[in-house]
């Protein structure tokens, strides 16, 4: 599909799907290269990163565990600047390796949040993994070791991310028509 409708919005094709997954085999390369002694603990912040952590925990060969927890900070089509943790970590991270897998970092404040909440538990360390950076829109500096793909400050959506809760189920990544 070319252009897809939701809402009252219409988006194009921006990133095929078979684009995203040869980004995803990379980071998970650089991690299984990385983290192979670590048994690292990957924390999912859902909704939006549920397909990139899926594609991404099917290709890592290194023993590891995973969790889920939920932020939200969106709003239609803009980050409300509210961060509201709605979901937490049940696992005991303290002297661990986490790996947090996010969909999209554009501000970055939603990121620098949840760095807060789990530094006070004490792991080891804490490295990020996200599909998506917006560097022209980061108002907080973030070390991002595993950064599959770099885009323009456009709103889109698919591959897990939505447009007020539709479009996540789309395999590309579509950016809004203007």
């Amino acid at each position: 599909m070319d252009v897809i409708q939701i809402k009252e919005k219409q988006f194009k094709t921006f990133i095929p799907e078979a684009d995203i997954l040869k980004e995803v085999e990379r980071v998970a390369s650089e991690i299984n290269r990385d983290l192979a002694d670590a048994n690292p603990l990957f924390i999912s912040v859902l909704n939006g990163s549920f397909m990139f952590t899926a594609d991404l925990m099917k290709r890592l060969t290194i023993p590891c565990e995973i969790s889920f927890v939920k932020l939200a900070s969106y709003e239609g089509m803009s980050s409300s600047g509210k961060i509201k943790e709605l979901v937490g970590l049940g696992e005991d991270i303290a002297g661990r390796t986490v790996v947090i897998v996010e969909d999209i970092v554009d501000t970055g404040l939603t990121m620098q949040r949840l760095l807060e909440t789990l530094r006070a538990r004490n792991p080891k360390e804490i490295r990020i993994a996200t599909l998506l950076v917006k560097p022209d829109k980061l108002k907080v500096d973030l070390d991002i070791p595993y950064v599959a793909m770099r885009i323009p400050n456009d709103f889109i959506v698919g591959y897990g991310l939505d447009y007020e809760g539709f479009g996540r189920n789309y395999r590309d990544i579509y950016s809004v028509v203007e």
